[in-house]
């Protein structure tokens, strides 16, 4: 066996578990103001990756109207916050 430091050996353990789409909600969560803006963040309810969608719920009629006119530069900054192009798709509900 090779040596790996510690970081190296979760992410390892991550690409290969079904945990890596909930450890990855997590981050968005934990960088979502920064990404959308303290608004933004208030009045989203919650946020969840399943396989290579972000799902977006709020119920702020107006909110729903605008994150989907940014639908790509959600996915944008999303991928760019988790260093990888993982998000290919948003779905506001």
């Amino acid at each position: 066996m090779g040596e790996y430091s510690l970081g190296d050996a979760i992410q390892q353990f991550l690409q290969k578990s079904r945990l890596k789409g909930s450890v990855q909600a997590l981050q968005i969560t934990d960088v979502w103001e920064t990404i959308m803006g303290k608004t933004v963040a208030r009045y989203t309810e919650s946020i969840k990756i399943y396989g290579d969608k972000l799902y977006i719920t709020t119920s702020i009629a107006p909110l729903k109207q605008e994150l989907l006119f940014q639908k790509e530069h959600i996915i944008a900054r999303v991928n760019e916050a988790l260093g990888e192009k993982i998000i290919k798709d948003v779905v506001v509900q």
